[in-house]
């Protein structure tokens, strides 16, 4: 028989925003960014779904059971058999954009399986605050269909991420970052969905283009930890940036531009947003490229991912 929920626990989960693929690092690269979206989560007495959102998503998303927040939560819940509550109330306060390649479904996808982990423990009298964070990263990254910008939102920091060879495992292990190294973001105001973003890949890539792809993908390891100055190289990509061009072409626009004056630029996972992997002393000068229609942010990589806390248990 599952387990059942006890009406009166509450949590909060926060998980930060993410960048995928850092250019070559296609579906395996992820760099958390510090933008945060919260969600208290509270087993009700009162049965029903009540959904709240502010800040980012706010009238957009749905505020029923196919919140994506709460679709994970089902999902682990029916994982760790666990019966889902007669009543939840959720309160979601977003910082990441939607849309724009930054890993919003990433973030509500964790926040939901860490939120109905800690529900259950702190319902059964355990330290709800103590995720599986093993557990959290393998369902994530499962939903996600890719574990880049799950993995980083689980663990913080810059991940790597890769299945066994039946693909049925994920495994994540965390890169040194250089002190100086800092992320900065132009965000447009043009969305992308990632769906639309993939549909215009191609099923086969040349051999050339593979060995090129490969080579820098194993340099950004390098750059990132040991040498920034190799950043430039290591960030370009031959499997998805210009396959998708004509999708994002003011991204790819500025990717360009950036890359012509040395910064290491990418667009940042399915776009449009761009990242740019610099130095904390030539944030301003990446800054500078900024035109009308972006907005510019240097957030930082956080040195954590998903955090738990335990609001109230009765």
């Amino acid at each position: 028989m599952a387990e059942r929920l006890h009406p009166g626990v509450g949590v909060e989960v926060r998980v930060p925003a993410s960048s995928a693929n850092l250019g070559p690092g296609f579906d395996s690269v992820g760099c958390s960014l510090g933008l945060w979206d919260t969600c208290r989560a509270t087993l009700t007495s009162d049965p029903g779904l009540v959904i709240t959102v502010a800040g980012e998503g706010a009238g957009a998303v749905p505020l029923d059971a196919s919140h994506l927040v709460h679709r994970a939560m089902q999902v682990a819940w029916a994982d760790l058999g666990v019966q889902p509550p007669t009543g939840l109330l959720l309160e979601c306060r977003n910082e990441v954009p939607h849309g724009r390649g930054l890993g919003s479904s990433a973030t509500a996808i964790v926040t939901g399986i860490a939120a109905a982990q800690a529900l259950h423990q702190a319902s059964c009298g355990t330290d709800g605050a103590d995720i599986d964070v093993s557990f959290t990263n393998a369902l994530a990254s499962r939903l996600e269909g890719h574990p880049d910008n799950a993995s980083a939102s689980v663990h913080g920091g810059v991940t790597l991420s890769w299945s066994d060879d039946d693909l049925t495992t994920t495994t994540t292990v965390r890169l040194r970052v250089h002190p100086d190294v800092e992320p900065v973001v132009f965000v447009p105001e043009a969305q992308l969905s990632t769906a639309k973003a993939r549909s215009v890949l191609p099923q086969q890539v040349r051999l050339a283009d593979a060995a090129a792809n490969s080579a820098r993908a194993a340099l950004l390891t390098h750059a990132l930890g040991s040498a920034p100055e190799h950043l430039l190289s290591a960030t370009r990509d031959w499997l998805h940036q210009d396959a998708r061009r004509t999708s994002y072409a003011a991204s790819m626009a500025l990717v360009d531009a950036l890359r012509a004056e040395g910064h290491a630029a990418a667009v940042s996972g399915a776009g449009p947003s761009v990242l740019v992997l610099t130095l904390r002393n030539h944030v301003d000068l990446v800054r500078a490229h900024a035109g009308p229609g972006w907005w510019v942010l240097a957030p930082g990589i956080p040195g954590h991912g998903v955090r738990v806390r335990v609001l109230d248990h009765r």
